[in-house]
């Protein structure tokens, strides 16, 4: 009888799987703190026979390698995937034994489209197809995005995309379960999936890759892509030269001298803890990029590749959490760290900076007139709707376009307050006047804010 793990990286949007019979298992797209999925293996007690990688990854740093060392496991990688490592090339067709007391086998299916070489994997028992890795190729509802390998090929990708969907719907039982790595809240996917489950009848059925023809399929694609995460230019490259193993040990720890020296030498000091407590009272200079939201993806966009970074965690945990979610995408080992509150990272005597939260309603009875409304939203959500007279900055631009924000006290707003506080956090930093608008924008029409749609 064959088993299908799941392994959920929320931070990222992505999830791994492991997958087997009853004493052995094939690790499909791991990622690089590899310990979950010696854990997972450890409980099903099997021994972890197969690596796989459906592409070389553009949006984290995969542990394939290590995971292959430290099991002795058989490292599957593309063909045509130009790696430096030594690996087994995986070509169209090629089928491989994963348990065969159990007759679980994994067959290779190239369906380019996300990059070229990508290839999804046939989970097969006794030779019935019950599950199909797809990787970054055929999603819940959508696909992988064609654009993150090299804009001169984004539209030949895009068209590989359509016909790789068609392949795996035509080959493949309707009750075959479609497992994807990318689309859940992960940005190499060309829209957000609805819905955690799905088999091939049900994307033949709804996917749009699948139900329309390929000319209004590229359109529509290359028409709704979104700006790309600055710092995927490096997980490429990282992957393709094959990852060092990760140190999890925790950073050395700041005193609050240090944490002030590291400020003045414009590093960053990042605080983990909630949007509420930071407002509340936070180290002057310091960024809030909460541990509970998207840390990895928004840190790792934002700040500048390489530049030190000390971690200010409320506890122990919440600091080893967030280096977990940190290593997945490249940022290794933190220069520094702390625990506790500002009254342990601030040099005695001195009071903690602090900024005002509010809601659109606050914002409604306060008036728009005298004001900045700063949106950080991305464009695709402005699109949507906006309020009259408000600037707009995404996020992930706002740290390099700060001179751009018009004088005045600012009230920062996002789609539901996360975004919002960070970019509070780097407006605080820099002295302006600033109030976190901490609610969903569906409550600014309930405010009788005025809004404008394009």
């Amino acid at each position: 009888m064959f088993f299908v793990d799941t392994i959920e990286l929320a931070g990222l949007g992505n999830r791994s799987y492991l997958a087997g019979g009853e004493n052995a298992a094939v690790a499909v797209d791991p990622p690089r703190d590899i310990d979950q999925v010696l854990a997972a293996a450890a409980r099903r007690g099997v021994r972890i026979s197969h690596v796989v990688e459906t592409h070389v990854h553009n949006d984290y740093v995969t542990g394939g390698l290590e995971l292959a060392r430290i099991t002795g496991a058989q490292y599957l990688v593309p063909a045509d995937a130009n790696v430096s490592f030594a690996r087994i090339p995986v070509a169209d067709g090629d089928t491989v034994e994963i348990d065969p007391g159990s007759r679980v086998a994994l067959a290779a299916l190239a369906t380019p489209g996300h990059t070229p070489h990508h290839t999804s994997y046939v989970l097969r028992e006794a030779g019935r197809p019950v599950a199909v890795f797809t990787g970054g190729s055929l999603l819940i509802g959508t696909v992988g995005r064609p654009d993150l390998v090299e804009p001169r090929l984004t539209e030949r990708l895009a068209r590989a995309q359509h016909a790789s969907a068609h392949r795996l719907a035509a080959g493949l039982p309707d009750e075959t379960a479609v497992l994807p790595t990318h689309g859940f809240g992960s940005f190499c996917s060309s829209a957000q999936s609805e819905g955690d489950r799905t088999t091939i009848g049900k994307e033949k059925a709804t996917n749009t890759a699948l139900t329309v023809d390929v000319d209004t399929f590229v359109a529509d694609l290359l028409a709704g892509l979104e700006d790309v995460p600055a710092y995927y230019v490096h997980m490429g490259p990282a992957n393709a030269a094959g990852p060092d193993p990760v140190d999890l040990t925790p950073p050395a720890l700041a005193d609050a001298a240090e944490i002030a020296a590291r400020l003045a030498a414009g590093e960053w000091v990042v605080d983990l803890r909630s949007r509420v407590a930071f407002a509340e009272g936070h180290v002057a200079g310091s960024f809030n990029f909460e541990a509970d939201g998207k840390i990895a993806t928004y840190l790792a966009w934002m700040i500048p590749w390489g530049k030190p970074v000390t971690l200010l965690a409320e506890s122990a945990e919440q600091l080893a959490a967030a280096q977990r979610e940190l290593v997945r995408v490249g940022i290794d080992r933190p220069a520094a760290a702390a625990t506790g509150g500002p009254d342990a990272w601030l040099p005695r005597g001195e009071k903690p900076a602090s900024f005002p939260r509010s809601t659109f309603a606050g914002l409604a009875a306060r008036g728009t007139d005298d004001v900045v409304v700063l949106d950080v939203r991305r464009d695709s959500e402005r699109a949507q709707g906006w309020i009259e007279g408000s600037a707009h900055i995404p996020l992930h631009q706002l740290h390099g376009r700060l001179g751009e924000v018009p004088p005045g006290t600012v009230w920062v707003h996002c789609a539901g307050g996360m975004r919002a506080a960070i970019a509070a956090s780097l407006l605080d930093a820099t002295g302006r006047d600033v109030v976190a608008v901490d609610d969903g924008f569906d409550a600014a029409a309930d405010a009788g804010l005025p809004l404008t749609t394009g």
